[in-house]
């Protein structure tokens, strides 16, 4: 083991000062010394799970087509940027978060190149999945500022697995709240630990903001804090009564007992008046962000009052829609995340054994509870699988140490079952994120109703018709009641109409439902030909059980 004393002497008083309010409060090995590698051998290993996770989340980022959701947020991000319009709506939609982050880019094109660049390179697929890939990659950072408190080993192992998981990198690449959601989670627990430990309320500030940022991407925030809030105090149960009566370590000579734990941790701080501006100003920085948001930056009052209406909303439809079993995010797991799920289990069962590093106690806590708290809600979706895994993946990497620390000398048992784990789910991921993307096979459980491959040759079809006529003013007829994700792909076509049934048309473009091919046909013969797909030599599958119909207005039919 490497020498440890140049880390020691390097600590700071607040360091030592929540090293000995850890062990006051009953913790063991909190914050353990970590230069267990070499420096060089750590920034080597960060840097090449980064870069693969980097690679995974970033390459060939428009190779999937939009979801249907991800169409519905596309057409909010484009109203908004166009026309800085945007209006929360609680009844069907999630938070501005999502909305407002993406936006940022496009505007940015726009200031330095104009609006015509902001069309070109701020709005398209590959843009506004950077947003979810960043906050996919930043998710990972955060993983790396545990290493105190998870162990070196366990933090690079947790990170890797994180990296290469299926499901982090398909929601990575996904223009959905659900990234941003796990990283503002993330983002409330390290900031907690660091403020708890360094005793600079900065971080609380930090935490109350990451906490408004959560509540203003989705509504289920309301239970992933709860989850963390049971999740402390079971853990410091749990401690409490594993390890008998605390007993703070000595300082100045004396002992001090735990119950004077509050008096100096406010003392640390700075005293009851400096605790108390920073709660207050804390408290205004929660309530600040979650308004500027809701209210579409003091401009639509109406969502700040909605933004509370909207937990009455969606615990009902929690209950009706997408409803599966009790067991369905643990079979789901299974299948796809079984590295992740058998190592958390291993983590899981090693630290409520032997309770040494109270935070991947707590880690285990936060997954398994939060994979019971969801459990016990019918409404059953994959994308939410992402809540679970980042939790599951500090917990495996705890696994991961332990094994190390049974005989450090023996690295080949550690590496080789990192290695089988890492390489299985890197094959998993790759099987999924770019070959089998939109595969509705039960196996591929993050591909969900999503939206097949040759919607693409459908899109490419009108884009070739439409250059033969009026380019984007080429009139388009959509009559499918079915049709998102292609508000998105016609985003730049000026004069598209959304019918959702049976109407007349003269322009140019007809979309239509297969069902609706015997009225299309006695309706439209003989001003329209069907465009047949090359793949299928019929229609177009837009996802699975749904078809769609191209039909271009004959030369002869053409109004001048």
């Amino acid at each position: 083991m490497a020498n440890t004393a140049s880390t020691r002497s390097g600590k700071s008083k607040k360091a030592k000062a929540g090293e000995a309010a850890a062990e006051t409060a009953g913790s063991v090995d909190a914050a353990p010394d970590v230069a267990d590698i070499p420096v060089a051998v750590w920034r080597i290993a960060v840097i090449v799970i980064f870069l693969i996770a980097a690679v995974l989340r970033l390459y060939d980022l428009d190779l999937v087509p939009l979801h249907h959701d991800e169409g519905v947020n596309g057409n909010f991000l484009v109203r908004l940027v166009r026309e800085g319009a945007y209006q929360y709506d609680p009844e069907n939609y999630h938070g501005p978060t999502l909305y407002y982050f993406s936006a940022l880019w496009p505007w940015f094109v726009r200031v330095l190149f104009g609006k015509a660049a902001q069309e070109t390179y701020g709005l398209t697929t590959f843009a506004i999945r950077m947003i979810p890939a960043f906050f996919g990659l930043a998710t990972i950072g955060l993983i790396f500022l545990l290493r105190r408190y998870l162990g070196t080993i366990a933090t690079l192992s947790a990170a890797l697995l994180l990296a290469v998981s299926p499901g982090a990198v398909y929601l990575s690449r996904y223009f959905i709240h659900e990234t941003q959601f796990v990283f503002f989670t993330l983002a409330i627990v390290v900031a907690c630990i660091y403020f708890y430990e360094q005793r600079n309320a900065f971080y609380l500030v930090l935490a109350a903001a990451s906490a408004s940022l959560l509540f203003a991407t989705k509504e289920t925030a309301i239970i992933s804090v709860a989850v963390l809030i049971i999740a402390l105090v079971v853990m410091l149960v749990y401690l409490r009564l594993t390890r008998g009566k605390v007993v703070a370590p000595k300082t100045r000579g004396r002992t001090q007992r735990a119950q004077g734990f509050w008096s100096r941790f406010i003392a640390e701080l700075g005293g009851p008046g400096v605790v108390g501006m920073w709660l207050v100003l804390s408290a205004v920085v929660f309530a600040g962000l979650w308004v500027a948001f809701y209210s579409s930056f003091f401009s639509y009052s109406k969502g700040i009052s909605a933004s509370f209406k909207t937990f009455e909303i969606w615990t009902k439809t929690g209950t009706v829609a997408h409803v599966h079993p009790f067991l369905q995010y643990v079979y789901w797991l299974a299948q796809r995340e079984g590295a992740l799920l058998f190592l958390g289990i291993a983590g899981a069962t090693f630290i409520v054994l032997r309770p040494k590093r109270p935070f991947a106690l707590f880690a285990a806590l936060w997954a398994f509870g939060l994979l019971a708290a969801y459990s016990l809600i019918p409404y059953k979706t994959p994308w939410l699988l992402l809540n679970f895994v980042v939790p599951l993946s500090l917990i495996a990497g705890y696994a991961i140490q332990v094994i190390y620390d049974l005989d450090q000398r023996q690295f080949r048992l550690t590496g080789v079952l990192l290695l089988v784990a890492a390489g299985f789910t890197m094959y998993q991921s790759i099987d999924l994120n770019f070959i089998n993307y939109d595969n509705d096979n039960s196996r591929y459980v993050y591909v969900y109703a999503h939206t097949t491959r040759g919607m693409l040759e459908l899109v490419d079809e009108i884009d070739r018709i439409a250059k033969q006529e009026r380019g984007g003013l080429t009139g388009i007829t959509i009559l499918s009641p079915d049709y998102w994700p292609l508000p998105w792909y016609l985003r730049n076509y000026s004069r598209v109409g959304y019918y959702g049934r049976l109407a007349p048309s003269t322009e140019p473009i007809i979309i239509a439902n297969e069902n609706q091919k015997s009225d299309i046909e006695a309706n439209f013969r003989d001003l329209y030909r069907q465009v047949p797909s090359k793949q299928s030599g019929g229609s177009f599958e837009l996802r699975p059980g749904v078809r769609l119909l191209l039909y271009e207005r004959r030369p002869s039919s053409s109004l001048q």
